[in-house]
């Protein structure tokens, strides 16, 4: 974790930008899960990404089967 902070501290320097404290970033982390949460996380899941996961699941048996 503290190689990719450092990693994007050395991006946002290269571009001039101010780079965000850890508590600006809890935060901000803090608000968009939240935010996430009343609206996206709510959704239901559309019936062709189900079907896709089901048979994801169904291929994933066979090979565990076949092995």
């Amino acid at each position: 974790m503290k190689q990719e902070v450092s990693a994007s501290r050395d991006r946002v320097e290269e571009t001039g930008l101010p780079a965000l404290g850890a508590e600006a970033q809890r935060r901000l982390g803090r608000t968009l899960r939240s935010l996430y949460e009343r609206t996206v996380d709510r959704q239901p899941i559309p019936l062709d990404q189900v079907d896709l996961l089901l048979r994801l699941r169904h291929r994933e048996r066979e090979l565990l089967r076949h092995r």
